[in-house]
């Protein structure tokens, strides 16, 4: 009887250290894995987390719906005018009216 106890605690502890070194090989890999990440993103700049309420989303929208306004009315300038004057002129309008129109969106 005390034969196949001893037996059996050796084959337990035989499974047990297969699954320690099973264990220890997958936490090696993590790491090495994980120094692979830290080493490729610590030139990369940090992500900045800004506000995140239902307000700053409506800004956001706000912000989006405006430039693609202002891209869109860019585009039919340069695509329906020939003379660069005009472009160039709806270019500048548009660097100039944009910040002041997204004040006043923005604003409360």
């Amino acid at each position: 009887m005390s034969k196949e106890r001893a037996r059996r605690r050796e084959e337990r502890e035989r499974e047990a250290a297969i699954q320690a070194a099973a264990r220890a090989a997958e936490a090696e890999r993590t790491e090495r894995r994980a120094a692979r990440k830290r080493a490729l993103t610590r030139w990369l700049p940090k992500g900045r987390t800004g506000p995140s309420g239902v307000i700053a989303e409506r800004h956001r929208t706000q912000t989006r719906l405006l430039v693609v306004a202002a891209l869109i009315l860019n585009a039919v300038v340069w695509l329906a005018s020939d003379d660069w004057a005009v472009r160039v002129f709806a270019l500048l309008v548009t660097a100039l009216v944009l910040p002041v129109a997204q004040i006043l969106m923005t604003k409360n």
